[in-house]
């Protein structure tokens, strides 16, 4: 049966306007950091209409939406400052689970996951594994029905909001380094562990080191094979690189960034010419569009089970490029007067509140070229691909 994918954007968009409420979406239209609280408000409101999980299949409590379908979706969220959905469940750790958990472990993941019960953060990297994943340390030994986990994960984002932890853990020294990972979750109450604020120049809360002293945790939480791990990585890690809401969320700034620039330029009334950013912004909804395109393609290689090449490292790439040209944009339309501003520093209630938003936002985003795998790092995968180097 073919979709009128007309019908299916016009559904769309009346259900955005009328069941994202107000107060949500402000936050998203103003640039804000959007907390646990946007993002649970709103993940609750689609699993009730049935559209909690885009991308995944219907068996799985999923939309079973095709490509085309679900990147309407992320457009029109974001058209309609929706919040984009919350990437670690939905987007990693579900598939992982989806592909290579029990029925068990789907039964008791999936749902919870779906209606927001769960609230996962991810624990890859350490002080001294970020690059190079495969050579990390925090260890796990099977005692009876139990893993014990002892080690520390750094950069860890949420993990002071998180309720659940997916994360890599070594339970073999003897095979090779990737031979000798797996994958485990772990509820974040469990005794023994203490999370640390990491303390970023944007002033916002999101990254943490997490600890593990002696951790016990049920051991049908492993995902896989024992020592199997470094597979569900690699798969959880093209597939965290490629989330249609990663582009989306792009369109999402380039919006917002645009009406700020519109309102900066009336408020200037001819005192500034803001011409040069009109032109950067036009070249930054270029890039959106092309890593739109570059986004349905690699999403039907996927759904097809076709190899993905460095089409994940290419979106990468793109996606923390532009982000960071448009809250340079940004910065530049709020004018140097307040480039000394954060909300954290200005708690009197004298802050110029969408300035200081923004400069955050400038700040955050110097990371998203780190974030994830480097930009360096991504463009020698591309190298290697392409020279043969």
């Amino acid at each position: 049966m073919s979709i009128d994918y007309v019908a299916f954007r016009r559904e769309l968009e009346a259900f955005a306007r009328k069941s994202c409420p107000a107060e949500i979406r402000a936050v998203v239209a103003a640039g804000q950091k959007i907390t646990k609280r946007e993002y649970k408000a709103w993940q609750m409101i689609l699993a009730a209409k049935g559209w909690g999980a885009p991308s995944w299949p219907r068996e799985a409590g999923g939309t079973g939406w095709d490509i085309k379908q679900r990147l309407i979706f992320e457009e029109v969220m974001a058209e309609n400052d929706c919040p984009p959905l919350y990437h670690h469940g939905l987007g990693h750790i579900g598939p992982v689970i989806i592909r290579f958990g029990t029925p068990e472990q789907k039964a008791r993941f999936l749902p919870r996951i779906l209606d927001g019960s769960d609230w996962w953060c991810q624990g890859y990297s350490e002080p001294g594994s970020g690059s190079d994943l495969a050579s990390l340390s925090t260890s796990a030994r099977l005692d009876g029905d139990e893993w014990v986990i002892n080690g520390q994960k750094t950069w860890t984002s949420h993990a002071h909001e998180a309720s659940m932890i997916y994360m890599l853990v070594r339970t073999s020294k003897e095979a090779k380094k990737q031979d000798g990972i797996s994958l485990i979750l772990v509820p974040m109450d469990s005794p023994g562990i203490t999370v640390r604020p990491i303390r970023t120049i944007d002033g916002w809360h999101h990254l943490n080191e997490v600890f593990f002293d002696e951790v016990r945790v049920r051991a049908d939480n492993l995902i896989g094979e024992v020592g199997k791990g470094w597979t569900c990585a690699k798969f959880l890690l093209e597939r965290e690189r490629l989330p249609p809401a990663n582009v989306a969320r792009l369109e999402l700034v380039r919006r917002q960034v645009a009406r700020l620039v519109e309102d900066a330029g009336k408020a200037a009334a001819g005192r500034r010419d803001f011409s040069g950013l009109h032109h950067k912004l036009l070249m930054c909804e270029a890039d959106v569009k092309g890593a739109r395109v570059m986004m349905a393609q690699a999403t039907d290689d996927l759904i097809h089970q076709r190899p993905l090449g460095v089409q994940p490292s290419a979106i990468k790439m793109t996606c923390a490029d532009v982000a960071q040209r448009l809250t340079s944009i940004a910065l530049d339309a709020v004018g140097p007067e307040a480039a000394n501003r954060f909300l954290a520093e200005t708690d009197d209630g004298s802050a110029d509140v969408p300035a200081a938003t923004w400069i955050q936002n400038y700040m955050f985003t110097r990371s998203r070229t780190i974030a994830g795998g480097t930009s360096e790092v991504q463009r020698n995968v591309v190298a290697n691909e392409l020279l043969g180097a």
